[in-house]
């Protein structure tokens, strides 16, 4: 079972670092966190959302099935999703951590998912940055961090307009380098809302906590009737703006839940094929062959090897 952290007090605990300072945001520098932070952290998964850049540090840390890259970086947990890491005592950078409440106190952060897609579980993708473009970030960070340790009525407000800076240049070096194919089309927001919501219900009805419908969760018409909508529009939409059918969607995320479980857990093939919602754990070890070439054990052992 992997544990799973609901509050930020929680999560300190857990990693060993000293106690956040408000119950819905939290800001560190890695430095301070190294002489007591748990090292070696097995999979867990948090209801957060977190924004890193670490500026230098060996090891590795694991979100989903993304592990975070060499150099400079920039790197995202969003909730639910399973994260791990073997790290060196040497991280130097700084990360923000804040709550649904957080975001809900905001006036500019509700659209959070829509306007900042890269922290999506399925868009949550690392990318290195050069000096020049991790010294506004370092900046921001900072501005963060020393508002923090000196608060007052109104850091909540100042907190608030330096998280949405980041998140734009986060967005800003996040088109370049990752979504930079996608930037410049032209699509409808209520074909975005609609895809939106269609994604968000693929990500809470294929958590392992939701009761099994034996299978229903992995059809498109399943999604379509939820969103009152024809399966044809569903993925005409979800091909539209995103070249894969909504079929695909699903298919590629149930491989990156699969992958990551397979990596970052001791969970056994039956307990994963369930916890997907498979009918048995046979169809699931056809499913994942068909579109890895591998068997889920083999996958698991090569990645050992």
């Amino acid at each position: 079972m992997i544990h799973k952290y609901t509050t930020l007090q929680d999560y300190c605990k857990a990693i060993k670092i000293p106690p956040p300072k408000r119950n819905d945001f939290d800001i560190r520098s890695f430095q301070e966190n190294m002489p007591t932070v748990v090292h070696n952290m097995p999979a867990f998964k948090h209801v957060f959302y977190a924004i890193a850049l670490k500026l230098e540090g060996g090891g590795k840390a694991m979100s989903g099935h993304h592990g975070s890259l060499e150099g400079s970086t920039v790197f995202f947990n969003s909730p639910f999703q399973i994260i791990s890491w073997d790290i060196a005592p040497n991280w130097e950078g700084f990360y923000i951590i804040f709550t649904k409440e957080f975001i809900a106190k905001s006036k500019h952060l509700q659209q959070l998912l829509d306007e900042f897609p890269f922290l999506k579980i399925d868009k949550a993708i690392p990318f290195e940055v050069d000096a020049e473009e991790a010294m506004p970030m370092l900046a921001v960070f900072q501005n963060m961090y020393n508002e923090l340790q000196n608060e007052q009525k109104d850091s909540f407000l100042i907190l608030e307009a330096q998280v949405l800076l980041l998140l734009n240049y986060v967005k800003r070096y996040f088109k370049i380098k990752v979504d930079s194919d996608e930037a410049s089309k032209a699509i409808r927001k209520t074909d975005i809302a609609l895809l939106s919501r269609f994604q968000a219900l693929v990500e809470t009805q294929l958590r392992e906590d939701v009761i099994s419908k034996k299978g229903k969760t992995h059809s498109p018409s399943y999604y379509a009737d939820q969103l009152g909508i024809h399966p044809n529009h569903l993925n005409t939409i979800v091909k539209s703006i995103t070249q894969h059918t909504a079929k695909q969607h699903i298919h590629e995320h149930l491989l990156r839940l699969a992958k990551s479980r397979l990596l970052q857990t001791n969970m056994s093939v039956k307990e994963i094929a369930y916890s997907l919602h498979f009918d048995s754990p046979n169809n699931f070890s056809s499913f994942f062959k068909k579109h890895t070439s591998l068997t889920p054990n083999s996958f698991r052992k090569e990645a050992i090897l």
